[in-house]
Formats: C-alpha cells, sequence, structure tokens
C-alpha cells in the first residue's frame, strides 16, 4: 500500500534526521554484518601472514614441529577467512531498512538446475500445438 503524501513528508523528515545522527549512524555501523565480515577476513589474513612467517622460520632454523604450527595456524585462518566471506556473502539484512533474504535449504534443491534439468522443464512447458 502506498504511503500518502503526508506520511512520505513525514519519512523522509524521520529519514534525514537520523542520518545526521552521528551516534545512530555509528551504531547501524556497529551492528552492519558487512562491517563485522570485513573486519574478520582482516583479522585472517593476519593471522595468515603470522602462520607462513611461523612456516618459513620454522623450516629456516629446521624444527620441523615450528613448520608443521605455523602450517597448522595458516589452515585454520584460511578456513576461517573462507567461512567469513561465505557469510558475507548472504548476511540475513543486508542494509538497515533493506530486505531480509531467505535461506534456501541446503541438500539438492539448493543446487542451481543442471541443463538437462532445464531443457527436461522447457520441453514439459512447450505449447500444446507443437506435439
Amino acid at each position: 500500500m502506498p504511503l500518502s503524501e503526508h506520511e512520505q513528508r513525514l519519512f523522509d523528515q524521520i529519514e534525514r534526521s537520523l542520518a545526521e545522527d552521528p551516534k545512530f549512524a555509528s551504531a547501524v555501523r556497529a551492528s552492519d554484518p558487512r562491517f563485522h565480515a570485513r573486519r574478520r577476513l582482516l583479522v585472517a589474513a593476519g593471522v595468515v601472514v603470522v602462520g607462513l612467517s611461523l612456516l618459513v622460520y620454522g623450516a629456516v632454523i629446521k624444527t620441523p614441529p615450528l613448520a608443521v604450527a605455523g602450517f597448522v595456524v595458516m589452515l585454520a585462518a584460511l578456513g576461517f577467512g573462507a567461512q567469513s566471506h561465505r557469510r558475507s556473502q548472504s548476511p540475513d539484512l543486508h542494509v538497515v531498512g533493506g530486505t531480509t533474504t531467505r535461506r534456501r535449504p541446503r541438500g539438492r534443491s539448493s543446487r542451481r538446475p543442471s541443463i538437462l534439468d532445464r531443457m527436461e522443464d522447457r520441453w514439459r512447458q512447450r505449447p500444446e500445438g507443437h506435439r
């Protein structure tokens, strides 16, 4: 249902006053899932660098446990970063005032249909006159 002219003006006024409030803007930024995902990716990148340096240092001083520990740290940081990146690609709330996205169920139905499935669907949906 569309808003009346008066409601639209009130809505625009409220929106402008909220946009000018620095405290509100910082609160919205702090609750933005993309902000947190970006920070987690930066932390993961830093830990990958630390793990790589441990790996190289362990190899240079010929201490295999230190090199293996560096590799494990690097691998864990890469996994954490990949998970954070995946979560940032499909957040539940994109922006404040935005729309929520529905999460698709996992399994066969969440995959993109193959070309054969799409061709079969087109064949079933063709007009009756061409049979």
